[in-house]
């Protein structure tokens, strides 16, 4: 079994390298530059149309490794402010600063220096001014209690080797009333263990994956309610043949062992307003 700094290591040297492919003009997800809604990768390819694609500078989509595209179905209103954990070259953030407007914030949390460095870039080319990208870790969110009103991240929350720690940190940020609302993959069933042992598969989100049972039990230990998990792409056995061997893995025999069980989803949840969860009342 992979430990947490193991698994924290590999995910920063693999969003390091495509940062600095973005950079170089080589391209995002496929290693060439990939058009505004297409990707090869069957879990990270269409998640944005051609308007949204057109919102943001193209490094920002190059740049994107997510599954699913949690600003179109977050909600988000002007006036609020926004946290994006683990948020890349940008996407995310500068469509978030977008729909909150000038009264409102986006943030973006992220580790890894490369990826910060082409956030920042593509937050300059937006012109928008609602917009600070962070340096952190998800398990250690610098920002203070009750201090945003929505949380999003697009499949990233699977890369945690310590998730229980992410889910608490996302509930203390958020106010009362504050809403949880990620894109990740869940899955059902039993996963092969070729799948969860393989660290390579840790940074397409897919060997660090949740049941959905396990998502609503942690979320709901860290004292979240009105929890809600909506597939929005379900993987099929061609999918994962795609994905393994662009990971250098024969994928025939664990394809058909995994048909069907991973499946994007989109995961809400909701800080109550009035809360008594460990910690929360002696605030």
């Amino acid at each position: 079994m992979s430990t947490p700094s193991e698994v924290k290591e590999v995910v920063r040297e693999k969003y390091s390298q495509a940062a600095l492919r973005v950079k170089a003009g080589q391209g995002g997800c496929c290693g060439s530059a990939p058009s505004a809604t297409d990707c090869c990768d069957p879990i990270t390819s269409n998640l944005y149309d051609a308007g949204q694609a057109g919102e943001v500078p193209d490094a920002a989509l190059e740049a994107s490794l997510g599954c699913g595209n949690p600003t179109a179905l977050a909600e988000l209103k002007p006036g609020e402010i926004v946290l994006d954990l683990g948020s890349g070259g940008g996407i995310d953030v500068l469509l978030s600063a977008k729909r909150v407007g000038p009264s409102g914030k986006a943030y973006g949390l992220d580790m890894t220096d490369e990826m910060l460095a082409l956030a920042e870039e593509n937050g300059r080319k937006s012109g928008l001014t609602n917009v600070e990208f962070l340096k952190g870790e998800i398990e250690h969110i610098p920002l203070t209690d009750d201090s945003v009103d929505v949380i999003i991240s697009n499949c990233v929350i699977n890369l945690s080797g310590d998730k229980d720690q992410v889910l608490k940190e996302a509930f203390r940020v958020l106010k009362p009333g504050g809403r949880f609302a990620v894109s990740d993959v869940v899955v059902r069933g039993e996963v092969p263990a070729a799948i969860r042992t393989s660290m390579e598969l840790w940074v397409g989100c897919v060997a660090g994956a949740l049941s959905e049972t396990d998502y609503r039990s942690k979320l709901a230990e860290a004292g979240f309610e009105n929890i809600d998990v909506e597939a929005t792409r379900i993987y099929g056995s061609e999918d994962a043949k795609a994905f393994l061997l662009a990971e250098g893995i024969d994928g025939d025999m664990i394809a058909k062992e995994v048909d069907g069980k991973f499946v994007s989803a989109f995961i809400r949840a909701v800080k109550p307003k009035s809360c008594c969860a460990p910690g929360c009342c002696s605030r």
